[in-house]
């Protein structure tokens, strides 16, 4: 509690630098690159190292230096759209945090939902990010500004500011490892119990597949669809 707390007053006193009109852009380019970098060193080893590509999840596909640049490109123009802000600790960020994670999911479901089924908003916002079918980290961000426009919004939950940038840390590299194209020993969705956390297959699949898995993390929403679904065509039959 007390590092929080001693971390909280030292990012405060850098005030002026946080509220400069730069520092979201540079942070959250800065990190999503970081996060990207070990899933970019692993798709050039990838096609060289047995031991990499026994977990490549399309092991045909190969990321090649000029889809990299492609994606990097549209990244560079869209993150210029963002702006994210910067908790005390304990139970309660862990609860918050996954109380962030769960708005966003549901967020998000409802969000490309839409985009996929009606086709107007696919054509114009969402075609672009299913450029490529086999993901690799670059594809979560190579879409036109208003695709990355939603965003969670921890104020609604009444979140620590602190803990709003614990969340976007922890999101921003969820949805750079759902885009990866790696299924790794370690990945997330192996840590979770029950399949309730989908990971990079879940994903994976919803670009190799389009119309399957919408739900960016957990896996409750796009079973609850795939019910409703199967119930309709039922009745349909009747």
């Amino acid at each position: 509690m007390s590092f929080l707390l001693t971390l909280w007053d030292k990012i405060r006193a850098q005030e002026d630098f946080l509220r400069s009109p730069l520092f979201p852009v540079l942070f959250s380019m800065t990190l999503y690159l970081s996060c990207c970098l070990p899933y970019l060193c692993l798709d050039t080893l990838s096609s060289r190292v047995a031991l990499v590509h026994r977990y490549k999840i399309q092991s045909q596909s190969r990321v090649t230096w000029a889809m990299a640049w492609s994606c990097l490109a549209t990244s560079l123009h869209t993150h210029a759209v963002f702006i994210f802000p910067l908790t005390p600790g304990s139970l309660r960020v862990a609860w918050d945090v996954l109380a962030c994670l769960l708005l966003f999911d549901l967020q998000y479901f409802v969000w490309h939902v839409l985009h996929h089924k009606v086709p107007w908003l696919y054509r114009t916002i969402h075609k672009v990010h299913h450029r490529y079918t086999a993901t690799f980290a670059l594809t979560l961000t190579c879409a036109p500004p208003l695709h990355s426009h939603l965003r969670p919004d921890p104020n609604l939950l009444g979140c620590h500011p602190l803990t709003k940038m614990f969340f976007f840390t922890l999101n921003i590299w969820l949805s750079v490892e759902d885009h990866s194209g790696y299924d790794l020993p370690w990945a997330p969705h192996r840590l979770v119990p029950f399949g309730l956390y989908g990971g990079s297959p879940h994903h994976d699949l919803h670009h190799l597949k389009f119309m399957v898995n919408y739900a960016p993390y957990f896996t409750h929403w796009d079973r609850l669809l795939a019910r409703c679904c199967i119930q309709t065509n039922q009745t349909r039959l009747m």
